[in-house]
């Protein structure tokens, strides 16, 4: 009895000081993205609506922190109830956690699985705010924030990666949040936009993107702290898991830009910048499931073939009339999709875990379970989200004007401008001379 109290007290997991501070800087990189997205998102809408689509973003990080501390973490990663939701009481306000106490089987504290977790329920409501642009109430936007995170992603989370959840325990592969994020965003995306509709014009009058360098900036904060999203994952970096996976994620999002570039000079005759953008986030959406489980060659086939499938369901807006105003749909839902399915296929069974795809000998089982997760959170998410959305658009109004969306929406409901010319190239004392120029004035001299 002794020995094997001896063992078990030997293999017992203990505090990795290396671990604890990689996956800190992980849970910082995963951070950035939040600013980085509403960079992406800011320079892809009209000057009018620049400032608004950057507070859609960054107003996450501040509801959705404070819920996840309440509440949040504990209906995600708590005890399991039922397989679709969790409930510790010591997660509650974080109140009764140890500074030291170890996240169960890793060698990381809770608090620090708690916070990189955290950076995960941020972002994803902050997605679904780029189909929304130009027309949604800055409250009405908040409050569906709130709710959003509350009865949506807290249990999709524990569904999927919650010890107990329904998909984690039928084997669903998610290694950082195909099914969870993207999908789950994608699918809420287009729940709402199905109830709010079209923006005033769309389909009739222009409306590009008013700073591409904005959208590429963007585009490299994303890219850049994905490396944190992705290989952080793995909640460590002692089997080169995560190293693997830090791999696949620039070989993947490398071909699906290339794939996009070349579908669109194909298609259109042109090599843009927004498509390197959009075609970057498409490979990073895809191998953000599959990653952890193919390998370098399986990620340039995931990339590219995401980078085209997603360029070409960005049309699909323009065919049956929805309104997804920066293609969080087209990208996010289609791309998520892609990649959670292509685990079926692409799955060695030699990385993360032992299962293997299709391509790798291992039939059509693991397959029809990503099926399963995929069309599960898909259907709970657009459900929901489109109830959210009709229960909010009929009480407190999720839209705003037609007036005040073509005025803009930034004036209306921030007060502000992105930009003012009124002053431009004078210093100090020709500011304190010049005549003032009401922002309204300015703000119609800027918009397109």
């Amino acid at each position: 009895m002794a020995s094997a109290i001896t063992t078990l007290a030997a293999d017992a997991p203990t505090l990795s000081a290396a671990n604890t501070g990689f996956m800190l800087i992980c849970s910082a990189l995963v951070m950035l993205m939040t600013p980085g997205l509403a960079f992406f998102y800011g320079g892809m809408v009209r000057v009018k609506s620049s400032l608004n689509m950057l507070m859609m973003s960054f107003i996450s990080l501040g509801i959705v922190t404070i819920l996840w501390v309440l509440y949040g973490f504990s209906l995600a990663f708590g005890a399991d109830s039922g397989g679709f939701i969790g409930w510790s009481s010591d997660y509650v306000g974080l109140s009764g956690i140890g500074i030291t106490e170890l996240w169960d089987g890793y060698t990381i504290p809770v608090y620090v699985f708690a916070v990189f977790q955290l950076m995960f329920a941020v972002i994803t409501p902050a997605l679904i705010s780029g189909a929304l642009a130009d027309r949604v109430k800055f409250s009405a936007w908040a409050l569906f924030t709130a709710l959003w995170v509350t009865v949506v992603y807290f249990p999709v989370a524990h569904w999927v990666w919650g010890a107990g959840g329904w998909l984690f325990e039928l084997g669903v592969i998610d290694f950082a949040g195909g099914t969870a994020v993207h999908i789950n965003a994608g699918a809420a995306a287009l729940g709402v936009i199905l109830v709010i509709g079209k923006r005033v014009g769309f389909k009739k009058d222009p409306m590009r993107p008013h700073s591409l360098p904005l959208v590429m900036l963007g585009a490299g904060l994303l890219w850049f702290g994905w490396f944190g999203f992705n290989a952080g994952s793995w909640l460590g970096n002692d089997d080169g898991v995560g190293a693997v996976m830090f791999v696949n994620t620039q070989v993947a999002t490398a071909a699906a830009m290339l794939a996009w570039l070349g579908y669109e000079k194909l298609r259109h005759g042109s090599f843009t910048t927004l498509g390197a953008a959009s075609g970057a986030v498409a490979g990073l959406v895809a191998i953000t499931p599959s990653g952890g489980s193919c390998s370098p060659l399986g990620a340039i086939a995931i990339g590219a073939i995401a980078g085209v499938v997603c360029a070409m369901a960005v049309g699909l807006k323009y065919r049956f009339g929805f309104d997804d105003s920066l293609d969080v749909v087209g990208v996010h839902l289609v791309g998520g999709v892609i990649g959670s399915l292509l685990v079926g296929l692409f799955a060695t069974g030699g990385v993360q875990s032992d299962v293997a795809g299709l391509f790798y000998g291992g039939g059509l089982e693991q397959l029809g379970k990503q099926a399963i997760g995929v069309f599960s959170v898909l259907a709970y998410s657009l459900v929901v989200s489109a109830v959210l959305a009709f229960l909010l658009d009929k009480t407190i109004g999720m839209r705003v004007t037609e007036d005040d969306e073509v005025s803009g929406i930034d004036q209306v409901e921030h007060a502000e401008t992105a930009y003012d010319f009124s002053g431009a190239g004078g210093g100090a004392s020709s500011r304190s001379t010049a005549t003032p120029v009401p922002v309204a004035a300015a703000s119609k001299k800027v918009d397109a």
